[in-house]
């Protein structure tokens, strides 16, 4: 497990600064809620009476920081009780705090969820490759997993230790934090390696293979990288509109870990644009499509020893589906 590449003491330091900023921004927001509240909807109901977007945005912010300081508790007590180590115990907290925030997510957002190919996560051992389009994809795609009852193996950018649960219960599991553009890229696919070596049948292995949450501009430096590096990938992946190029290295890491494990797709729409503040207010005022998330299971002896060619295949595919789902909805 990568403990987020720092000293005990550097941890102990960011969440003294994270945990207490929570908890005073917690507890100062229900105090004064009766006079914010009543403030937000005031104006929603100026700008924008039907949907009142910045109401179910701040009340979401409320939730979540509350559901938070919940989970941080809960870690704090499983500590204080000798099972800090007790993975059940916190893949069951896991659980229950992605539940939460995905329920009172999709309430605000008045997105209905449908989950396409959940039987593909049956018997677990395998390696997940998520499509990365918004600041929600974590959440979701541990909501989808944690429901079917296995524990989820994540490959984070290290940044996300500055949620405070994210940090906390996200090291006490096998979860592998990696820095972008991190000198020392050999140690992170070593930890990758080493975490995937031990899912089995109740776990799974989950990475975004893109590397960051697509647009068109990441998409086009994705293709100026290529050019530049490896100009035959083009051929596959030169005409994606939803997707960008996958970054291969941590994939294949992961299947070198884990040489029986099947390999999971797995994509979604409905959280394109929640990637900035003011992309999730737009979605508020507009509305967003039918969140969807489809998975298929390729069985390991379906997956050619060409590991990136085949990803630049399925990435393709992935996109021409996504494609297809969102000229459905229009």
């Amino acid at each position: 497990m990568n403990l987020g590449g720092v000293s005990p003491l550097d941890r102990l330091r960011r969440r003294l600064v994270t945990v207490v900023g929570l908890v005073v921004t917690a507890t100062a927001a229900t105090a004064t809620l009766p006079l914010w509240l009543p403030l937000v909807l005031f104006i929603d109901l100026v700008r924008a009476p039907r949907r009142r977007p910045l109401t179910r945005l701040v009340l979401f912010g409320w939730v979540w920081s509350l559901t938070e300081c919940a989970g941080v508790a809960a870690a704090l007590g499983l500590w204080c009780c000798g099972r800090g180590r007790h993975h059940r115990d916190h893949y069951r907290l896991m659980r229950w705090w992605a539940r939460r925030l995905m329920g009172f997510m999709s309430r605000a957002m008045k997105i209905k969820m449908t989950i396409t190919g959940a039987e593909s996560l049956d018997g677990g051992n395998a390696v997940v490759l998520c499509r990365h389009a918004s600041l929600a994809d974590s959440l979701v795609s541990a909501w989808v997993v944690t429901q079917r009852g296995l524990w989820p193996r994540y490959v984070l950018k290290r940044e996300l230790l500055l949620d405070p649960c994210l940090d906390i219960v996200g090291l006490r599991v096998p979860n592998t934090f990696v820095a972008r553009g991190s000198a020392d890229a050999a140690g992170d696919l070593a930890a990758l390696r080493a975490m995937a070596a031990g899912i089995d049948e109740r776990s799974v292995a989950v990475i975004f293979p893109e590397g960051t949450r697509a647009s068109p501009t990441k998409r086009e430096r994705a293709y100026e990288s290529l050019r530049k590096r490896q100009p035959d990938r083009l051929a596959s992946v030169g005409s994606l509109h939803h997707l960008i190029p996958v970054r291969p290295a941590g994939t294949i890491a992961l299947l070198e870990g884990a040489p029986e494990a099947d390999v999971i797709l797995a994509w979604h729409t409905g959280f394109d644009g929640l990637d900035t503040f003011a992309g999730i207010l737009r979605m508020l005022r507009s509305g967003g499509d039918p969140g969807r998330f489809v998975m298929r299971r390729v069985h390991r002896r379906d997956v050619p020893d060409d590991v990136t060619g085949w990803l630049d295949e399925q990435w393709a595919r992935m996109d021409d589906e996504i494609a297809s789902v969102l000229g459905e909805v229009s």
